[in-house]
């Protein structure tokens, strides 16, 4: 049985790598927006009805629920998930298999550049993308940091990152 969750940054390719361990492990994987929007609402509605203060607190009781109730999974979070109500203290828990994708300012930006409109965060942002990127990712570090392995993911393949994921658990 394997609980294996991945951080990063959004743009860090969480979902891909999930799905493509997905395949390679026979495990099933979610991602924690989708199933935050079991409410009926997709994450910009959410950010735009209900607030980030709500969302924050319904992400956390979907990961705590999730965590309990589930022993086969790979899991991908939210680009803050970590960083609000001691989420971050859940990659540590002994159980769990924690992976940060880590990137590059230049590779979030060029995967983010096309992106804004379907990113909450990214809709209103008033300097340059990378501006932003690079002071954003650096106040959520120390919060991916908790998780057990970082594994670099700037010029590599779906596969050579799954590779790297798979010799760890």
């Amino acid at each position: 049985m394997h609980k294996i969750i991945l951080v990063g940054y959004m743009g860090s390719g969480k979902t891909t790598i999930a799905k493509a361990l997905s395949a390679h492990l026979s495990i099933p994987y979610f991602d924690l927006d989708r199933l935050i929007e079991e409410i009926g609402l997709d994450i910009p509605q959410i950010f735009a009805q209900k607030g980030e203060i709500w969302f924050r607190k319904k992400e956390h009781e979907v990961l705590k629920r999730f965590i309990l109730e589930n022993d086969n999974f790979i899991l991908s979070l939210g680009g803050g998930t970590p960083c609000y109500a001691g989420n971050h203290l859940i990659l540590q828990e002994k159980n769990i298999f924690s992976f940060y994708l880590k990137a590059k300012v230049s590779t979030l930006t060029n995967r983010l550049e096309n992106e804004k409109d379907h990113r909450p965060l990214l809709q209103n942002i008033d300097t340059d993308l990378s501006t932003f990127i690079g002071q954003h990712l650096f106040e959520r570090i120390p919060f991916y940091n908790f998780a057990k392995h970082k594994i670099n993911i700037d010029e590599k393949s779906v596969n050579e990152i799954c590779e790297e994921v798979i010799d760890k658990i």
